[in-house]
């Protein structure tokens, strides 16, 4: 089917189009590219979500420690964000915490990836402003559901 044939609009014809797609198209199509934040100090844990989430269409910046985390929100936009909790220094309840005192940050969903797994730990994860817990290791596929089910 061409482009012409319908009328939807043009993201969605030039996806059932058998012409390439215009360059205006693509940098239509990153601008509205959802951004995903992983945090976790075990790189390969932060790779393995990288993999999943990139997989799901985002556009992912991982990095190791909360600090960081925290100068990559300021510099840009997330609209998910996933984190480990027992990180050195500052941990992912004081991420949450920080994140979530600032207006742009305060309904993004966030989502816990942890190896606290005790009976308290996820009431700990809610009450520091996380969305959910998810203990390790990971499901991919309840991952991006839960991802979805949040609204993204």
């Amino acid at each position: 089917m061409k482009a012409e044939d319908t009328n939807s609009s043009s993201a969605v014809a030039t996806a059932y189009s058998d012409t390439p797609q215009s360059d205006y198209d693509r940098r239509e199509h990153r601008k509205r590219r959802r951004r995903a934040l992983v945090v976790d100090d075990n790189p390969d844990i932060a790779d393995m979500l990288t993999i999943i989430l990139r997989h799901e269409g985002y556009e992912v910046v991982a990095v190791y420690s909360a600090s960081d985390a925290l100068g990559a929100a300021f510099t840009g936009h997330f609209d998910v964000i996933i984190s480990d909790i027992g990180m050195p220094g500052m941990n992912g309840y004081e991420l949450a915490q920080a994140l979530r005192a600032r207006p742009e940050y305060s309904t993004v969903p966030m989502v816990a990836v942890t190896g606290f797994a005790m009976y308290d730990d996820r009431d700990r994860t809610l009450d520091a402003g996380f969305n959910a817990h998810l203990s390790k290791p990971i499901d991919p596929v309840s991952l991006t559901q839960l991802i979805s089910h949040l609204g993204h």
